[in-house]
């Protein structure tokens, strides 16, 4: 994993590569940067997995740089790095996934670089919420565990959650993947934008398209993006999806 050091205190930065470099599997990016503007662009060009940040820098501290990374796609993992530990609570509100004191330890510095190397569900959601809200509203993506890591999907690209057995399916408009998250807390948090159409389904509601009913008297949803394919709407559900699409 490759690791950027950001910190206004240029003993601050040798010691932390000094103790990344110790470790099996990290590797620190040169040059780190000295203020939140440098860490931003340095980020931007570098690509990094991970980043130590001090939270006391000229210019934008460390939790205005977190916070600008929660509005990324992809943003890297943030471990901040201080000698104040007021500031614990603010830096898990802006996504960290490691909040270490200074004078750092090695031990320390080892798990929470670990625990950067798998996001649980808590701190996938919260990389992909709107930083203004602090970490507290819905997301702009969705967050999944894919064969090329992790994958954020955009939250208007969505067409769909469908439920099977623990996992939920979400159908985009690249393709699909799984999520290990309830629909249930799905619909609570994206309720404005999706509509259960069935006891095991979400759809975007700016892509209904029309529903029609079979010649056996089911009700198929026809959406956008899906290129023909229908869902089917439950008996308990219709009249609601007339009502949402009265008012589409």
């Amino acid at each position: 994993m490759n690791v950027l050091i950001a910190d206004d205190e240029p003993l601050a930065r040798e010691r932390l590569t000094r103790m990344v470099g110790e470790l099996d599997g990290y590797r620190v990016l040169e040059p780190g940067a000295s203020n939140g503007e440098e860490a931003l662009t340095l980020i931007d060009s570098l690509k990094p997995d991970v980043v130590l940040l001090d939270i006391r820098m000229p210019g934008l501290d460390g939790l205005q740089v977190a916070a600008k990374l929660c509005e990324r796609e992809a943003p890297p993992a943030v471990i901040f790095c201080t000698a104040h530990d007021e500031f614990a609570l603010d830096a898990f509100k802006v996504s960290a996934v490691g909040y270490l004191v200074k004078p750092v330890r090695a031990e320390n510095l080892a798990e929470a670089l670990k625990n950067a190397e798998r996001p649980n569900r808590v701190q996938l959601a919260a990389l992909t919420r709107p930083a203004a809200q602090s970490g507290t509203g819905p997301r702009s993506h969705i967050s999944a565990r894919t064969r090329k890591g992790i994958e954020l999907v955009p939250l208007d690209q969505v067409i769909y959650f469908i439920a099977d057995h623990k996992y939920v399916t979400l159908r985009h408009e690249g393709g699909e993947v799984l999520l290990d998250e309830p629909l249930k807390a799905l619909e609570d948090e994206f309720g404005d934008r999706f509509v259960r159409i069935h006891r095991n389904a979400l759809v975007a509601r700016e892509r209904i398209e029309r529903l029609q009913r079979t010649p056996l008297g089911h009700f198929q949803l026809y959406l956008r993006g899906l290129g023909g394919d229908a869902l089917t709407v439950s008996r308990r559900h219709v009249a609601g999806v007339r009502k949402l699409m009265n008012v589409l």
